[in-house]
């Protein structure tokens, strides 16, 4: 079982939505300010939709912090959806089972859950279904992963990201990345770091605004400051990778991540591919040893290497087109055109602010089940031993030829 678990519930035009995050420890100092920071984040980037104006997404907690600090006990977390005050003959919990209501949706989207959703769950309006496979469902999962942020922060790591292609336009960002990462790339309209890149993504979001289609990207997430040897070789569900993988994956529209090199690395040999170990007596995080490169990504084996945690991910531009697919409707089963709701053309830059709070959730996890404690006293006492050993155990071999 996970030692930091969330679950979240909520439709896109629901009343609000709801989550629960159950595992961080005591005494972490926390307040609303420090998650409606991500929150915010979430809702900027050139191609958002309307939806965005009309939203100002404010946590409120409702258990599990008290006076500044969390307590130990489930974190009950509320995201009101202000977009309800449209919505409430529509989405209204009473009613008759059965009843029409208005804004149906018969014409599922190409790419969208709604035809597989409304097949699976037996139902006669995709709105039962796309209200929660839409992208609104993130707002409460940045909600939880900023928490997780927080923790981490806590303990000396940092996660940041930026955007490296939209559109089929790529961006060249700075080797050595900036820091703080997001202070730079949150100055960016599309969060790149590449400034002529910038001006042609926004110029080929605009043309396909005009055109009414959507476009997809990429985004890099950056993590610095983790402790060597979080996450596990043993066994497939304990393997740090396969774990942010999985957890990025489920991003909606995501369809592609990457760890380090990713699939270059399948068209490398190894000799290039592989990053030599040296000795670095100045990174006690990596237990005294260095990498000379980070092809890896900062994971070999399953495991944290030292080096900066770097994933990439990949997301398809959004299903719900203004120049609609061909599609069938559900009622007469005749061809139709896809049904058009409002929605971005791009929301590439804030998936980027989404895989954060994401992996700040798995790392957080990850960081709990190796250094294990009910307070965040007990937690950070427990890395700085474990860090302690780590460097015993380099001296040690440092001072013994035969070693």
């Amino acid at each position: 079982m996970p030692h930091l678990r969330f679950l979240t519930a909520g439709e896109s035009h629901g009343k609000a939505l709801v989550g629960i995050l159950e595992g961080v420890p005591a005494g972490l100092p926390l307040d609303a300010a420090w998650v409606d920071r991500d929150l915010a984040r979430r809702m900027q980037g050139y191609g958002r939709g309307a939806r965005m104006k009309i939203e100002q997404d404010r946590v409120e907690f409702l258990a599990g912090v008290r006076a500044g600090e969390t307590l130990g006990s489930p974190i009950a977390l509320l995201v009101p959806n202000r977009d309800w005050a449209n919505w409430e003959d529509v989405m209204a919990a009473e009613g008759t089972p059965g009843e029409a209501r208005r804004r149906r949706v018969v014409r599922p989207r190409p790419g969208h859950a709604d035809l597989v959703g409304v097949l699976k769950y037996a139902r006669d309006d995709a709105r039962d279904i796309l209200e929660r496979a839409s992208a609104r469902e993130t707002t409460m999962r940045v909600a939880c992963g900023a928490v997780a942020r927080r923790l981490l922060d806590a303990l000396g790591v940092s996660v940041g990201s930026h955007l490296v292609s939209l559109g089929g336009i790529v961006a060249t960002p700075p080797r050595p990345l900036p820091t703080p990462l997001n202070d730079a790339s949150d100055a960016s309209p599309v969060r790149t770091l590449d400034p002529e890149a910038e001006a042609a993504m926004i110029a080929r979001i605009d043309r396909a605004r005009k055109e009414g289609d959507t476009l997809g990207g990429e985004i890099e997430v950056a993590v610095d400051g983790l402790p060597v040897g979080l996450g596990s070789h043993v066994h497939w569900d304990r393997k740090l990778d396969g774990r942010l993988a999985g957890m990025l994956m489920s991003i909606p529209a995501v369809k592609g991540v990457e760890v380090g090199l990713g699939f270059a690395a399948a068209r490398r040999p190894g000799s290039e591919v592989h990053d030599p170990i040296v000795a670095r007596p100045d990174a006690p995080r990596g237990a005294g040893f260095g990498r000379e490169g980070n092809n890896a990504g900062g994971l070999e084996g399953g495991m944290t290497t030292g080096e900066p945690l770097v994933v990439r991910v990949a997301m398809k531009p959004i299903s719900t087109l203004m120049s609609p697919l061909k599609t069938v409707n559900l009622d007469t089963g005749g061809e139709a055109n896809a049904q058009s709701e409002r929605s971005d053309v791009t929301a590439v830059p804030a998936m980027g602010v989404i895989a954060e709070a994401l992996v700040a959730l798995v790392l957080a996890d990850a960081i709990l089940e190796k250094c294990g404690g009910d307070s965040l006293a007990e937690v950070r006492a427990n890395l700085d031993g474990y860090l302690v050993r780590l460097a015993t155990r380099r001296s040690a071999s440092a001072g013994d030829p035969a070693t």
